[in-house]
Formats: structure tokens, sequence, C-alpha cells
């Protein structure tokens, strides 16, 4: 999950918190509390892509290999 990702699931996370009644759906379906799941999701994710992000960047620089065109001599 990258940033962009996670960011939308703390927006959605906040909109279902803050702005939407807890009971428009009934009694049966709790909005704030899968707003706060959204957020935890949401937030993980930006912690996990930070993280996480200066290990890819280290791959690449590793298996870079010098070729050269010349045919093989047989």
């Amino acid at each position: 999950m990258g940033v962009g990702v996670s960011i939308f699931f703390l927006t959605l996370g906040a909109i279902l918190k803050f702005a939407i009644e807890p009971d428009v759906f009934g009694e049966s379906v709790h909005m704030d509390i899968i707003g706060i799941i959204f957020m935890i999701v949401g937030g993980v994710g930006v912690v996990l892509s930070i993280v996480l992000a200066p290990r890819r960047g280290q791959t690449s620089d590793g298996r870079l290999m010098h070729r050269e065109n010349n045919p093989p001599d047989l």
C-alpha cells in the first residue's frame, strides 16, 4: 500500500468518524467504529511506506552490471 492509498484511508476514516452520524445505517452498523478502523489502517500504511521506502532504493544499486558489446571469440 502506497502513501496515496494510506492517505485515502485516513481521509475516508475521518469522514466516517466525524462527518456522518453514527446511526445513519441503523443500530447494527457503527460508522464511527468503521471510521476509526480505516484511520488506523491508513496510519499504519503511511508508517510502513515511510519505513520501507529507503530499502527499495538500495536494491537497484547493488544489481548494476557492466556489459560490453563484444561478440564471443569462437
